[in-house]
C-alpha cells in the first residue's frame, strides 16, 4: 500500500500528513518522512492542508476528514471518543476512561490519547490532568497550550482558564 505525505507549515510548526490515498492516517509533530513515501499529489491530503489552514485561521471548528488511524481496538475507541470532545472544552483522562466504558482505565486511555496518531484532527490536546492541569502531550506542551488558547479564543471564552467538562 502507497503512502502519500507532504508537510505544512502551521502556527505550531511543521506538521508531516499521512494518507493511504483514501483516508487521512496521520498528523505529526517533528516527524521524518519516510523516504518509500510518496510525495505525488493526494486529493487526501489536499482536503486536510486546507481544513487545518481553516482551522488556524479561526474559521473551522470541526474537521471533516475520513479517518483512518493505525491501532489497536482498544485504542481506536478512545481516539473515537476524543472526536467526541466539543470544541475549546476539555476532559480529564478519568472521563475520557469513563467515556471508552472502562472507568479503571485512566492509565490506559492515557497511553492510547499519547499514540494518536492524528494530532490536532483527533483533538488528543482537549485531555488535561483531572486538577486541571496541562499534561503530556506528545507535540509537547507549549503547542498543546497554543491549541487550547487558539481554540478558546475562536471560541470566544471569556475565563483564560481551562474549564472541564
Amino acid at each position: 500500500m502507497t503512502t502519500f505525505t507532504t508537510t505544512i507549515d502551521s502556527p505550531v510548526g511543521p506538521l508531516v500528513l499521512t494518507s493511504d490515498g483514501t483516508a487521512l492516517t496521520g498528523v505529526l509533530f517533528d516527524a521524518e518522512v519516510d523516504p518509500g513515501w510518496s510525495t505525488e499529489p493526494c486529493a487526501v491530503l489536499d482536503r486536510v492542508s486546507a481544513q487545518l489552514g481553516e482551522y488556524f485561521a479561526g474559521v473551522r471548528t470541526e474537521f471533516d476528514l475520513p479517518l483512518e488511524p493505525a491501532g489497536t481496538p482498544f485504542q481506536r475507541s478512545t481516539w473515537l471518543a476524543l472526536r467526541e470532545i466539543p470544541y475549546a472544552e476539555t476532559i480529564n483522562y478519568g472521563q475520557l476512561a469513563l467515556r471508552v466504558g472502562n472507568p479503571k482505565a485512566s492509565r490506559a486511555v492515557g497511553l492510547a490519547n499519547g499514540r494518536n496518531p492524528i494530532s490536532i484532527v483527533v483533538p488528543c490536546h482537549r485531555v488535561i490532568g483531572a486538577d486541571g492541569s496541562l499534561t503530556g502531550y506528545g507535540g509537547g506542551l507549549d503547542r498543546k497550550r497554543l491549541l487550547l488558547d487558539l481554540e478558546r479564543r475562536v471560541a470566544g471564552a471569556e475565563d483564560p482558564q481551562l474549564t472541564l467538562l
